[in-house]
């Protein structure tokens, strides 16, 4: 699995104990930055900070984490810190303690101290956005992360679950990917992002038991008329993320055997389009030389 959906967005926000403190921050900072706001019943500026940040926090959508210990109550780890003066933000992550501020900041302020941490902070659009940059760039990690966030929000995201699935997809997880789209809700089966999820697993399936690259090369280069040999080399190459050369063996196929096998090659790059997404390069080459051998 690369992403477990958070917890509910109540759950962002909790208050804790010097008994509590390992477990509610040290441990959850492992795998998310944590925030501990420092503060006293008797603190005005406290009272102001607090609406802010929490506002904040939950606009992550489960990036992030606050946690609330007041010091009068609990005045041993504030001690150890060597908290002076409050309302006292500090961030953890991984363990240790990362950043910090002290007294009221407005919300833009509180916001950049938190995008410092996370990134960009947004609607679910704009998350899914940067999610989806972070997995083009490779960053599958950070991807998955942010699309289980939103996910956490919005369980029926069909947009997050076909982008995990995908995520799978290309770790080579077919059954994770089969899990996410399971959880589709049956009016969302026919979802462009859940179809498009669909295909990438089913043509990820296919490529499976097709054997090496290379060895589906020379048969080619051995005998270009072997559309068998062609057809199962485009989708070994696209199970091997090779999009463009993918397309291009099927194009062949189309200019050297339109008909062949109930025109297959045209119909097996419709299903890559559909699964790479029609602004995918690999998808805008294939259309534009898929027209070119159509209608010349």
């Amino acid at each position: 699995m690369v992403a477990e959906t958070q917890s509910p967005s109540a759950a962002l926000v909790k208050d804790t104990t010097t008994r509590d403190f390992r477990q509610d921050v040290i441990a959850e900072s492992m795998s998310q930055p944590v925030l501990v706001d420092f503060w006293a019943p008797w603190c005005g500026p406290c009272r102001q900070l607090t609406p802010i940040i929490e506002k904040t926090v939950k606009a992550a959508q489960g990036r992030v984490r606050l946690v609330k210990l007041n010091i009068d109550d609990h005045p041993e780890i504030p001690g150890q810190l060597g908290i002076q003066s409050i309302p006292a933000v500090i961030a953890f992550q991984k363990g240790q303690p990362v950043d910090g501020f002290v007294g009221v900041l407005p919300e833009s302020q509180v916001k950049s101290f938190i995008e410092r941490l996370v990134g960009p902070l947004g609607g679910a659009d704009a998350l899914l956005d940067e999610a989806d940059a972070r997995a083009a760039a490779g960053d599958v990690s950070g991807a998955a992360e942010i699309y289980a966030a939103v996910l956490a929000q919005t369980p029926e995201s069909t947009r997050a679950i076909g982008a995990l699935a995908r995520l799978h997809v290309t770790l080579g997880d077919l059954e994770g990917a089969q899990r996410f789209l399971d959880m589709v809700p049956a009016d969302k089966t026919n979802d462009p992002h859940i179809s498009a999820a669909r295909a990438a697993l089913e043509l990820a399936a296919q490529a499976e038991g097709l054997g090496d690259v290379r060895e589906l090369e020379q048969r080619v280069a051995a005998s270009p008329d072997d559309h068998q040999a062609r057809f199962d080399l485009a989708l070994a190459l696209n199970g091997r993320n090779r999009r463009e050369e993918a397309a291009l063996q099927l194009i062949e196929l189309v200019r050297r055997d339109r008909g062949w096998n109930d025109d297959s090659a045209r119909k097996q790059l419709l299903q890559f389009f559909e699964a790479w997404g029609p602004t995918d390069p690999a998808s805008v080459l294939g259309r534009r030389r898929l027209s070119s051998v159509l209608f010349s």
